[in-house]
């Protein structure tokens, strides 16, 4: 699980079958099946190349995409979320945040055992408590299309978009964040426990928002055209 994670971010384009000829070049006696079943319990597969960590129920009401060709001219014009999949020395977690699309900024984050809608919600009620976005885009996982996630961004007068099907880069600020969380704090260390991992992850989000300049930004850092847009 630890390799296909590094090689999927690597290659998020990549299917269970070319990850499965990958790790064999590499020396490991898999099959198929096997790196299938990895990748269901690490909620990714490919779609070009989104990590979808979890399925759309039928029971919810889906909302379209409202991002395209849209000009992100200021903070909290646009926020959006995902869910990724943090390996630990054993054992792993899953790791939400909510981003804004202009500055980059983290507003939230959470961590969950289990791909629950609790750890989502929570995220976002820690957001809001900051600011609050004009619109909020998601993909449409069964967290995100839930009543109590919807429901709470309703309630605050929110617009809600969501990523269409297959569609790579619908959510790409947050993929580019999951890169820079990976590469640049997880494949680093070995966390022993739950609460090693979201240590690190608080020093790493600090490091994030404060100090590490974007080239997007003429490398300011995500909290000078955030939080001191004022």
């Amino acid at each position: 699980m630890r390799l296909i994670d590094e090689e999927y971010t690597r290659h998020p384009f990549y299917g269970y079958r070319r990850l499965t000829a990958w790790l064999r070049r590499e020396g490991h006696g898999v099959n198929f099946k096997r790196v299938r079943r990895l990748m269901r319990v690490m909620g990714i597969e490919a779609i070009y190349p989104k990590p979808n960590l979890s399925k759309a129920s039928t029971e919810h009401k889906k909302y379209p995409y409202l991002l395209k060709d849209m000009n992100i001219d200021h903070p909290d014009q646009v926020w959006s979320t995902d869910i990724t999949y943090i390996r630990m020395k054993q054992g792993f977690i899953y790791l939400t945040a909510i981003i804004d699309w202009y500055s980059r900024y983290v507003l939230s984050y959470e961590v969950s055992t289990t791909l629950d809608t609790g750890f989502c919600v929570e995220a976002l009620k820690k957001a809001l408590n900051i600011s609050k976005p004009e619109i909020f885009n998601t993909d449409q996982g069964s967290q995100f299309t839930s009543e109590a996630f919807t429901g709470y961004l309703e309630s605050n007068g929110i617009t809600i978009s969501m990523d269409g099907r297959g569609r790579a880069f619908d959510n790409i600020f947050v993929e580019r964040l999951w890169r820079s969380v990976k590469y640049e704090e997880v494949y680093l260390n070995d966390y022993e426990t739950v609460k090693h991992a979201v240590s690190r992850l608080f020093r790493y989000f600090e490091f994030y928002n404060i100090e590490r300049g974007h080239q997007s930004l003429q490398y300011r850092t995500p909290y000078e055209v955030h939080i001191k847009k004022q």
